[in-house]
């Protein structure tokens, strides 16, 4: 008696579609129970804000300057006080320049972080 070769291919295929389906309805069920938690706690919503201006600097900056200030996408950092003045680095960094988008820095960590950065070698 010979076996059909189609029918291990065709279970596997109904198994993967059924698979699916109650993965999406599953996913559909998560995604609201997530919707339900976001929008409770809106209202008690913390924030962790660094102080100093290298914990800024981790948090915000490195992805475009580098992890040695070698720039990356934005430009190098070093030797930058020497180019600028802490006051055009204060107003770069909160107002932005070309691909650097403004409000990275709150504007009262901005003085910190001019004089931090013109630092930098």
């Amino acid at each position: 008696m010979k076996r059909n070769p189609v029918v291990p291919f065709v279970l596997i295929m109904v198994f993967g579609i059924v698979l699916t389906l109650i993965l999406s309805f599953k996913g559909l069920g998560d995604s609201k129970q997530m919707a339900k938690g976001n929008s409770a706690s809106n209202g008690a919503k913390t924030e962790n804000t660094a102080t100093n201006p290298e914990e800024i600097y981790k948090s915000t900056c490195i992805n475009c300057h580098g992890d040695h200030y070698q720039g990356v996408v934005g430009p190098s950092l070093k030797g930058i006080g020497s180019k600028l003045s802490k006051d055009q680095i204060k107003q770069i960094i909160t107002q932005g320049r070309g691909q650097m988008p403004p409000g990275l820095v709150k504007p009262e960590q901005a003085d910190a972080m001019a004089e931090w950065v013109s630092k930098i070698k």
